[in-house]
């Protein structure tokens, strides 16, 4: 076995190691490495994917929060871009699959790890239904034929709803395929793609900036800030919209065990991809704002940003642009099922969910777990089909999912700042290049009690029972209740799991279970 290599470190080669490496942590090298530095960051990036959720969400930012929207997107970049220092951390010392639920138990232990994993595969599964019904902002706004439901294109409209469902099962039967055919040819893609959309990106700021009908100043402005209750409150809405942007950089991590020198690429890489995100979307918002035609006459709040796409720049130019978003959002469903993919296989590893024996197979012609990347799709498909006609979907399935993913990165980054605050601290070392691992030093206890405050404060936010943001149309009171919902049926459901797949395991080996919680083995030796 690669993982228990003997051979001098000189003679074996970078991947060798990494392998060598991974024994140490007890798993044997089963996916193929094959995934570069840039590849890692478009992994991150394109899980975040300004260019979808901007397109996306910039409604539901400007309607609540007017012009001066804009100035809750660097605030959440900054609380994000603290907890991505706290992963950056973790990635160079723990260069696992299933990031999120390895992390959390070498922190917190098997239990917190468990839970860490359970919130975030659900909320990863809920956010690939989300990636892909936003196809409907874009496709029927090229071409009218894409509207083959109905007549009215609004994701807010039962035609509209319905459409996004077709849509965005056709784009997931694509991805599964091509996740599950190859490793390669999806770094590939996924690669192509982020390049397109930086690229992207750029062409709209600068083709907007030049037809602005306002300066930046704009931003300046309180216009269509509703101050009946004050600033505060609508501002904390509109930074919802930011708060489920800015969300999905630690998927890098989730590619550690297929990245080559992963301890010294992937810390690199999760850093990158969130300030990438953030300069680039703050610099989206400003020239939308600039370009817009108006910012009193509602449109921005109804049609967001393919509305000033294609009244600005005209018909063609426009479409062309947008075709480009459509391209961003396809790579960016296809980067959110490849991180689900990785933490059902890493959890299946370790025999802690149901099924565990056939999610945690590789296909040894494909190099892919292929029933770990046939079951999110699956299941956000199902997500999708039982809301058919349902208006509120989008913001319904958006809201539900990214109050998750806090949750999730919660369980980590606070058990981690319970073991600085006990002297436990995180081991040293060096990378594959014989450089010390990426360490906060002593800022590490200021970044790592900003970065859980900053989780806590957000998923609250997320979580607090909004009419006006959860159930606009009035269809009912227990929608505003929602992500609490969810979060409860959530947890109720993981220790129904974990509980009756813990005895099932320890009945299977004919061992009684334990009275104590397992020790998680040692972090691994250094590559």
């Amino acid at each position: 076995m690669s993982g228990t290599s003997t051979a001098p470190p000189e003679t074996l080669s970078s991947d060798q190691l990494g392998a060598r490496d991974l024994g140490h942590f007890g798993y044997a090298q089963q996916l193929s490495r094959r995934v570069g530095s840039y590849a890692s960051f478009a992994a991150g990036f394109s899980f975040v994917s300004i260019l979808t959720t901007v397109f996306q969400l910039f409604g539901l930012g400007f309607g609540f929060g007017g012009t001066a929207f804009f100035w809750t997107w660097p605030a959440v970049l900054a609380g994000q871009l603290m907890v991505a220092l706290c992963f950056a951390e973790l990635a160079a010392r723990y260069p696992l699959s299933g990031a999120i639920y390895q992390w959390a138990r070498r922190l917190g232990g098997a239990v917190v790890g468990w839970f860490a994993g359970w919130t975030m595969v659900i909320a990863q599964i809920i956010t690939l239904a989300t990636a892909a019904i936003a196809l409907q902002v874009i496709l029927p706004a090229v071409w009218p034929g894409f509207q083959l439901v109905g007549s009215d294109p609004a994701l807010a409209s039962r035609d509209g709803a319905a459409n996004a469902v077709l849509l965005g099962c056709l784009l997931l039967v694509a991805t599964t395929v091509l996740n599950a055919t190859s490793v390669r040819i999806t770094a590939v893609v996924n690669s192509v793609g982020v390049t397109c959309e930086l690229v992207g990106v750029v062409l709209i700021v600068v083709l907007l900036t030049t037809r602005a009908e306002r300066g930046p100043s704009v931003v300046l402005h309180t216009t269509n800030l509703d101050s009946t209750t004050g600033y505060v409150v609508p501002l904390l809405i509109s930074a919802l919209m930011a708060a489920y942007v800015l969300v999905g950089f630690d998927s890098a991590g989730e590619l550690s065990e297929e990245t080559h020198k992963p301890r010294a690429t992937t810390p690199r890489t999760i850093i990158r991809a969130v300030t990438a995100s953030g300069i680039g979307g703050a610099f989206l918002i400003v020239a939308a704002l600039m370009a817009a035609p108006s910012v009193t006459d509602g449109n921005l709040a109804t049609q967001g940003l393919p509305y000033v796409l294609t009244s600005r720049l005209g018909t063609t130019t426009g479409k062309l642009l947008l075709l480009d978003v459509a391209l961003a959002v396809c790579v960016c469903t296809l980067a959110i099922q490849t991180a689900a993919a990785r933490m059902l296989f890493s959890m299946a590893r370790d025999n802690v969910l149901p099924g565990s024996r056939q999610l945690r197979k590789v296909s040894p012609r494909t190099g892919t777990p292929v029933a770990a990347t046939v079951v999110p799709g699956v299941l956000a498909g199902v997500c999708l089909v039982v809301n058919v006609g349902n208006a509120g979907l989008f913001l319904g399935l958006a809201s539900v999912c990214i109050m998750l993913l806090y949750v999730a990165y919660l369980m980590v980054t606070t058990p981690l700042l319970v073991r600085r605050l006990t002297g436990g601290g995180l081991a040293g070392g060096v990378d594959e290049n014989g450089r010390p691992l990426f360490s906060l030093g002593r800022l590490g206890l200021i970044v790592n009690s900003v970065a859980v405050a900053y989780g806590l404060a957000m998923a609250i936010n997320l979580g607090w029972p909004r009419a006006d943001v959860y159930d606009p149309a009035g269809d009912g009171w227990y929608l505003q209740y929602l992500p609490l919902i969810t979060l409860g049926v959530v947890a109720v459901g993981g220790l129904v799991a974990y509980r009756t797949q813990r005895t099932a395991y320890y009945a299977s080996i004919g061992v009684p279970l334990p009275t104590t919680t397992p020790a998680v083995e040692a972090e691994g030796a250094n590559a």
